[in-house]
């Protein structure tokens, strides 16, 4: 078994819910699982649009890392989401490898860990709410990583779900 992280996100149709279920079925397919508090982001990327709701979720799989991308690419799709031209463009819904145990590696679908996690933090402010004291492999500390200026200045709030609901 192997422990890893995984990035939820959207903004598009009902963002809360697609979130919610998407860790829902993240829950059935990974063992210990566990999951952040719902945060609320300022679109990255292509600014203009609606705000995302982000959590990561973690939990400890048999699967293969590609095995893994196959699953999460699946969830999506059960949730209907479309890639678009638009890299950082709205989504019904994101999943994204952050982390796959202590490995590291590249490929052409596949990039762990996630390139850009360590200066987002939509990623980091949830990642440290579960994993406090986690080392990324590069040997940076989560807890360290979210101290830095540039990631406290993003805007990243915790969502409090009782207000929608």
């Amino acid at each position: 078994m192997i422990e890893v992280f995984v990035g939820v996100g959207a903004n598009l149709g009902k963002p809360v819910e697609q979130v919610l279920a998407a860790c829902d079925q993240l829950s059935s397919l990974l063992n210990d699982f566990v999951c952040s508090s719902l945060y609320q982001t300022k679109a990255w990327g292509y600014e203009n649009q609606a705000d995302f709701i982000n959590c990561v979720a973690k939990g400890c799989t048999h699967l293969s890392a590609f095995e893994l991308l196959e699953a999460l690419q699946g969830i999506e799709k059960d949730q209907g989401r479309q890639r678009h031209a638009c890299q950082w463009g709205p989504r019904s819904i994101d999943l994204d490898l952050l982390l796959y145990g202590d490995r590291s590696f590249q490929h052409e679908t596949l990039i762990v860990p996630h390139p850009r996690m360590k200066s987002r933090a939509f990623v980091l402010c949830p990642l440290a709410e579960i994993a406090p004291n986690l080392m990324l492999p590069c040997g940076s500390l989560i807890c360290d990583l979210i101290r830095l200026p540039a990631i406290q200045t993003q805007g990243v709030r915790e969502f409090n779900i009782e207000t929608v609901q």
